[in-house]
């Protein structure tokens, strides 16, 4: 990792992170259940200090921990990561009760967080949310209707939940609530997915909420929603630049110790070059990554599209990187246990979720055109 944009008690910082992932974090997670929560992995993010940080910490070191986490052990990263996205909305828009009562359960890894946003028919066009919030009393509402696609669903122990407040209003009708599993009326079922953490759905039938679960105000919730992905979109962009990483040193690592054509690997001008265009692309998604965080950090006007594009770029060059890296490793890459077999099934999600690729050049975009129209003498006219 270069220094150009990191202080050097960062990259120790980065380092020490990669050898907890490796050491400490990695046995527990080839101990776990494909499909289920790990618990044990997650209590120790919790004892390593990691999750609090998650609270504190802005969006730049949010990146150097998804991204550091990920070069060495993807569940960790990935157990990290769906803490944050579940339990950043209590963080940020949560009651003093709420607060008090779930992050340090969250911060200790004894409480699972879960972000429950995606619909059947509601995924990347999060405004067309059906799950209803049907007024109960002068104080509640009863939830109605499914999410599908959730992370971390059925086994969490609360969920943030986006549900229609206001028929008809779009993303203005849309509330956020803090819904602990336990709450009668709502069940889960597990969906077999290419993913090592659970992901369900999440059934709905009259569960009961009131002003005590708001998370946020009534019909605001579609900016609670991307508020939490603007900070987190950069960072799964981290997520992909540390797989890719990981992929290019395994690269650089076999072709300069395999023998062909009477030399090595390497001395092959096809593969180095390719080789290289690997690290140019990786570095390139690396340095958005950053900037975006940083403006993040610095509260710059241009977050979101920043955020999308980093998310775009980073996810997508992932993708190319371990595909590639498989093609210079041969066969042996496809082996079960080999490092890119896994990497080539973690890699793929990332292009999906918190807003498939194509969702993100939509936000990217927008935001273009709104500014274009800000400037004062801009607009159709002006190319004429």
């Amino acid at each position: 990792m270069p220094a150009f944009s990191l202080e050097p008690d960062q990259l120790a910082w980065c380092a020490e992170l990669r050898r907890q992932a490796a050491e400490r974090l990695r046995p527990l997670a080839e101990k776990g259940e494909p499909g289920q929560v790990n618990r044990p992995l997650v209590a120790e993010l919790g004892a390593l200090g990691l999750l609090p940080r998650l609270f504190t910490s802005g969006a730049l070191d949010l990146c150097l921990m998804r991204e550091s986490l990920a070069y060495a052990c993807t569940e960790a990263e990935t157990a990290l990561a769906l803490q944050g996205l579940g339990a950043h909305p209590v963080h940020a828009h949560g009651t003093p009760e709420q607060r008090a009562h779930w992050l340090p359960r969250v911060g200790e890894g004894r409480a699972v967080a879960a972000f429950a946003l995606s619909e059947p028919g509601a995924g990347s066009d999060a405004a067309a949310l059906t799950l209803t919030a049907e007024p109960d009393g002068p104080s509640g509402w009863r939830l109605t209707g499914e999410k599908c696609w959730i992370s971390n669903a059925p086994d969490a122990d609360f969920y943030t939940v986006f549900a229609r407040t206001t028929p008809g209003a779009g993303s203005r009708g849309v509330t956020a609530f803090l819904v602990p599993a336990d709450r009668p009326g709502l069940t889960g079922t597990p969906l077999d997915m290419l993913s090592p953490h659970p992901i369900g759905t999440l059934d709905f039938d009259a569960v009961p909420v009131t002003t005590a679960d708001l998370l946020g105000e009534p019909d605001r919730g579609f900016r609670v929603a991307m508020g939490t992905l603007n900070l987190f979109r950069p960072s799964v962009g981290a997520f992909a630049v540390g797989m890719a990483q990981a992929a290019l040193d395994a690269t650089l690592a076999h072709t300069a110790q395999r023998d062909a054509f009477g030399g090595k690997l390497r001395d092959l001008q096809s593969v180095s070059h390719q080789v290289a265009e690997l690290a140019l692309r990786t570095e390139a998604a690396r340095l958005m990554v950053y900037a975006a965080a940083t403006a993040y950090d610095e509260g710059a006007p241009d977050v979101p599209r920043r955020s999308a594009m980093a998310k775009l770029l980073a996810t997508e060059t992932a993708q190319y990187v371990v595909d590639q890296a498989v093609q210079l490793h041969g066969a042996r890459a496809l082996r079960r246990g080999h490092l890119l077999e896994h990497l080539y099934r973690e890699v793929r999600a990332p292009r999906i979720y918190e807003g498939a690729s194509e969702v993100q050049r939509g936000i990217i975009a927008k935001e273009l055109y709104k500014e274009l129209y800000k400037e004062p003498h801009a607009g159709p006219e002006a190319d004429a």
